[in-house]
């Protein structure tokens, strides 16, 4: 009986044995094949003559390889078939980014500005490593619909302009805006022209890109709302339209200005801003009379949205009111077609690229003498 159990026993043990060597050899088996498999693909890829040799570049470990900054030679000697040409010009693929969205999922709303707390250039680079040199930014995961200038007429205001690229900068990224900034600084001490300003601002910014929007905006005005989106619309737009200083109210029905924003074709139709308001006060109202001669009508965002908070400053010297403005106005409809952006003179003194801004200095005259009173 016992030894009839110990043979029951061994014979169990030698199937298991059996079993075992059995999946062994089957696992043997696989690898030697998928090894082969392997061998037999690889050697394939080589079946030109020192083609690894002559392409060194070619990248085997992605399925569409690519040679990167390499020229095949076009000789007569050369050894590659028609058919391997082809196999090693084989690009990468990349997914062709989607239009960036109307609304972008970023946005925060309403804003808290605040200009109390102490600001420099080097916190406003910092916080903006995104931004290249000359104050460009495009946004990496989505195809902008327009490449947007943003021109601010400018003379003496570093102060406010680093607390204006402070909030601006991340603002625009957000709303995932393809756009440079250009600061056009006027040159000397003469009376301030900040339309003539714009008009050389438009030339100068389509010297170096081809924009289709421009924002024009003074130096002291922050929005207050990251949904007020910069950018162009089918009709002119007026972004700055309850301001802090006029109890967010719109002062009166045709107010045009702070902030506003044509296309280029908006801009050209109108033969851009009047180069002859010397002072302060009147081109915004000669450009809302452009915009409606042209038969064109202003676009607003909702009251609630287009707030902006001032940068409260003293008035800039050389920068008084100007008396002709009143005058100037009633004639715009006469003075637009040969007074603009096809009659602007100037002289570019200096252009530089700041990281987070671009600047351009120009001489732009001295305003005609004034006539007498009476």
């Amino acid at each position: 009986m016992t030894r009839l159990l110990l043979g029951v026993t061994l014979e169990r043990i030698c199937k298991a044995v059996l079993l075992l060597c059995l999946v062994h050899f089957v696992i043997i088996m696989i690898l030697y094949f998928d090894v082969y498999a392997q061998r037999l693909d690889f050697f394939n890829r080589f079946n030109i003559k020192n083609s690894s040799r002559s392409h060194p570049y070619y990248n085997f470990s992605r399925p569409n390889g690519t040679i990167h900054s390499y020229a095949a030679p076009t000789s007569a000697a050369d050894p590659l078939t028609p058919s391997a040409k082809l196999e090693l010009n084989l690009t990468i693929t990349e997914k062709p980014l989607l239009p960036c969205p109307d609304a972008p999922p970023g946005l925060v709303g309403r804003l808290l500005i605040e200009f109390s707390s102490p600001m420099s250039m080097e916190r406003v680079q910092r916080e903006n490593p995104d931004v290249t040199e000359g104050g460009r930014y495009t946004p990496p995961d989505c195809h902008p619909k327009e490449k947007v200038a943003i021109l601010i007429p400018f003379r003496h205001r570093e102060h406010h302009l680093k607390y204006w690229l402070h909030y601006l900068h991340p603002i625009l990224r957000r709303q995932k805006v393809a756009y440079g900034i250009y600061i056009i600084n006027q040159f000397g001490e003469d009376t301030f022209n900040r339309a003539k300003l714009l008009n050389i601002g438009f030339l100068e910014a389509m010297k170096e890109s081809d924009y289709d929007c421009f924002i024009f905006s003074d130096v002291d005005l922050i929005p207050m709302d990251d949904r007020n989106l910069y950018h162009c619309y089918e009709q002119p737009r007026h972004f700055a339209i309850a301001m802090d200083k006029f109890g967010f109210r719109l002062p009166y029905a045709g107010y045009f200005g702070g902030v506003s924003g044509l296309s280029k074709a908006q801009f050209l139709k109108i033969n851009g801003f009047p180069n002859e308001y010397w002072g302060w006060g009147g081109e915004d109202d000669d450009i809302y009379n452009r915009i409606t001669l042209n038969g064109m009508k202003v676009s607003r965002p909702d009251i609630r949205i287009g707030r902006y908070r001032m940068i409260k400053h003293e008035r800039d010297k050389h920068n008084e009111p100007n008396p002709q403005r009143f005058t100037k106005i009633q004639n715009t409809k006469m003075t637009m077609k040969k007074d603009g952006i096809n009659s602007v003179q100037y002289q570019v003194v200096q252009s530089a690229k700041y990281p987070m801004y671009t600047n351009i200095t120009v001489e732009i005259g001295k305003p005609p003498p004034r006539p007498a009173r009476g």
